[in-house]
């Protein structure tokens, strides 16, 4: 009699699929980056909300009571006070660390997501674990970016909650102009960008150093002069308002690009610094004063003209990467 053998069906497997187990492995290789940029986001958001509630309505106090909203405020009221201080050191942390954020995000994107795993082999063997070199930087690039601006924008509307509820303690006192460059980046879109930025130069300068400590070094110092670059073209993006007084210098309000005297004829030229002497004004045909300037209004265009400027480089340094990385690997990007 033969026995027969009845071989059981394998028990079906369902295999992981890749971008899904490539996001796990991203995860619990970087979690101590990922605690704290929780950590970094947690600090920077109670602050704002303790300058929103307490810190706003402590600063409103001292305010009152040193009488000065009373219509005839006393020579005191120059000056702030501690509470104030407080309130103002609360936004300058909450803006400052979205100002951090671009030159963190650069850092570790050179020196651990991307360096240091090609300086140690890991990229290579991930290559040779079913996952594309293409897969592998995109998900290098996407998972931070979605945290990053996560936080950022989180970061961003607080700043705006607090900036907006108490912007008439801010004139009361006479602090914080709406244009100043830690202010401008907190209040808008551009920290957010700034943020992918850093990210994108940190992931270039990882790939073409391939070792941790100098992709790091590069990677900020290029953060830094592109930064200054598109700073500097800030003013530029969008055209000015320009005021003019035929007697003085208009006042100085908004973001201010220049400046100087206007003849008889409409023609600007360089002021001869004699407002006060009616013969000198005369002798260089000076009719007035103008000053060219953003006003308040100009806010947003401008947000948004820096922030597609600033997404335009990082995209080409992102795609720039995926190039360089094609060259190198012969794989299809």
């Amino acid at each position: 009699m033969t026995a027969v053998t009845i071989d059981k069906p394998a028990a079906s497997v369902t295999p992981s699929r890749g971008p899904r187990g490539l996001l796990w492995a991203m995860l619990r290789v970087h979690r101590s980056a990922l605690w704290f940029w929780v950590m970094l986001v947690v600090v920077g958001a109670g602050t704002l909300l303790w300058a929103y509630g307490p810190g706003a309505d402590a600063a409103w106090a001292e305010f009152r009571r040193m009488g000065c909203d009373s219509g005839q405020p006393g020579l005191g009221c120059d000056s702030t006070g501690d509470a104030y201080v407080r309130y103002d050191t609360a936004l300058s942390v909450g803006a400052g660390l979205l100002g951090l954020v671009p030159y963190l995000a650069a850092a570790w994107a050179g020196g651990a997501l991307i360096g240091r795993e090609l300086e140690s082999g890991t990229a290579q063997l991930a290559w040779t674990q079913s996952v594309s070199p293409a897969r592998w930087l995109a998900a290098k690039l996407a998972v931070p970016a979605a945290l990053l601006v996560a936080g950022t924008l989180l970061l961003t509307l607080l700043h705006r909650m607090v900036w907006s509820a108490d912007g008439s303690l801010r004139v009361a006192l006479n602090s914080r102009d709406w244009y100043e460059s830690t202010t401008f980046a907190a209040n808008g879109t551009i920290a957010s960008a700034y943020a992918l930025l850093g990210l994108a130069v940190g992931v270039l300068a990882g790939l073409l150093h391939r070792r941790s400590l100098p992709a790091l070094g590069t990677a900020v110092v290029a953060l830094a002069l592109v930064s200054s670059a598109t700073v500097s073209l800030r003013p530029h993006l969008w055209p000015v308002a320009t005021m003019t007084n035929k007697h003085e210098y208009p006042e100085y309000i908004g973001m201010v690009l220049g400046e100087g005297a206007l003849t008889s004829s409409g023609a600007r030229v360089p002021d001869p610094m004699c407002v006060d002497d009616a013969k000198c004004l005369a002798a260089h045909d000076i009719a007035g004063f103008y000053r060219d300037y953003h006003p308040s209004s100009h806010f947003w265009p401008l947000q948004l003209m820096e922030t597609g400027v600033v997404l335009a480089v990082a995209a080409l340094a992102a795609l720039i990467a995926f190039r360089l990385l094609k060259r190198r690997t012969g794989a299809v990007v």
